[in-house]
């Protein structure tokens, strides 16, 4: 008896220990979804370096001068590398990449790791505080619109939203920019110049119309989703049964209903940071913002390929980290994949399309007979 006690007492303290280090079932899924990421940003840094490689422009030739004769430039091309084939010229670019060595740009002679610590500070600092204000008020006027669904209130305002949404960001800039800049109110400035050396933030005033525009931008459409995200959970079963409990409708709200409807929120926020990257770069060109997105139209139009390739980079890099973080945060919100045991990145109709094909029965079921066909298939395997 001893000795069985014994033995159980270590199968117990083994299942503890067994117990307390076993990670979570989301975190080979994820780290899958990092080295998918990494291939993302693999793939599309050669299909950039191959595009800017077949522009109808010669380094050699934008560095030595039009008047340089062609035996000088034909010595810099070999310098350069230019005349190896294309896939060795991305395997040296990729590996001094990896170094952290961008190359020196064409046109200014400046290193491009300079010019991207420089211009990517500035985006970065109109980025987030586009993101600071448009959430939280996408947020507020989401569940308040929701709580008075269908009221006048709410038409108006999501009639106005749709209105905004469907207006394209350079064209709101552009009236702002003659609102409140040149044709009625002369307030703030048209041209959104920095001065060098200081910080964005200490610079308010340049930032106020871009990031006025960007905002109005994304709040019609976040703010749209997070309505409809919170209709949806008012009218769940888990809310209607939390309320036949006596719980407080504030409670309900606060407690129940907004974290399920955020998760949709995270995943469209991740969406309107991508679409922030690219249409900041259409806003810093209208307000001549010294940001990554006039570094970039100012790189295209000197031909200026190691600058075109590294910002590309940069922001291919951006959008992958933003998807990776949107998608570990919808994890930990939703508690069905964050508690599971085993998690599976496969839609509900790709499952009961499997159980049906191994119960042996067709797999093409009526609509209608669909709850009826699954129902008699868990009582067969119950069986």
């Amino acid at each position: 008896m001893t000795i069985q006690a014994s033995k159980m007492d270590k199968a117990i303290a083994q299942n503890v220990v067994n117990q307390g280090i076993r990670l979570p079932a989301w975190l080979p899924w994820f780290l899958m979804r990092i080295v998918s990421g990494v291939f993302v940003v693999f793939v599309i840094s050669l299909i950039v370096f191959i595009a800017t490689q077949a522009l109808p422009s010669d380094p050699a030739r934008v560095i030595l001068g039009p008047e340089a004769p062609e035996a000088t430039v034909q010595v810099l091309r070999e310098q350069l590398g230019l005349t190896q084939p294309i896939l060795i010229q991305y395997w040296h670019w990729l590996t001094q990449i990896i170094q952290g060595d961008f190359g020196r740009s064409i046109d200014s002679h400046v290193l491009v790791i300079d010019i991207l610590k420089n211009f990517f500070a500035n985006t970065l600092a109109l980025s987030s505080l586009v993101i600071l204000f448009s959430v939280p008020i996408s947020i507020v006027l989401g569940v308040w619109l929701a709580l008075r669904r269908d009221s006048i209130a709410d038409r108006v305002i999501v009639s106005i939203s749709i209105l905004f949404k469907a207006v394209p960001s350079f064209v709101l800039a552009i009236w702002l920019m003659m609102f409140f800049s040149t044709s009625v109110f002369h307030i703030l400035p048209a041209a959104s110049l920095l001065i060098p050396g200081q910080s964005p933030f200490t610079q308010l005033q340049f930032l106020i119309l871009p990031i006025l525009a960007l905002t109005l931008s994304l709040v019609p459409y976040l703010m749209r989703l997070v309505r409809g995200s919170m209709i949806d959970a008012l009218e769940s079963d888990y809310v209607n049964a939390a309320r036949l409990r006596g719980i407080p409708e504030r409670r309900i709200i606060w407690k129940h209903v907004l974290p399920n409807a955020l998760v949709p929120v995270v995943q469209g926020t991740a969406l309107s940071i991508r679409v922030l990257l690219s249409g900041a770069i259409i806003i810093e060109v209208i307000f001549s913002y010294p940001g990554i997105g006039n570094a970039l139209n100012a790189a295209i139009e000197m031909r200026d390929i190691p600058t075109i390739q590294a910002i590309v980079l940069l922001l291919t890099i951006c959008v992958v980290m933003v998807n990776l973080i949107a998608d570990l945060l919808t994890t930990l919100l939703t508690p069905k994949i964050r508690t599971a045991r085993q998690h599976k990145a496969r839609s509900p109709g790709l499952r009961q399309a499997i159980r049906l094909w191994k119960s042996g029965r067709p797999i093409t079921v009526k609509p209608v007979d669909r709850r009826n066909a699954l129902k008699h298939i868990k009582q067969g395997e119950q069986q």
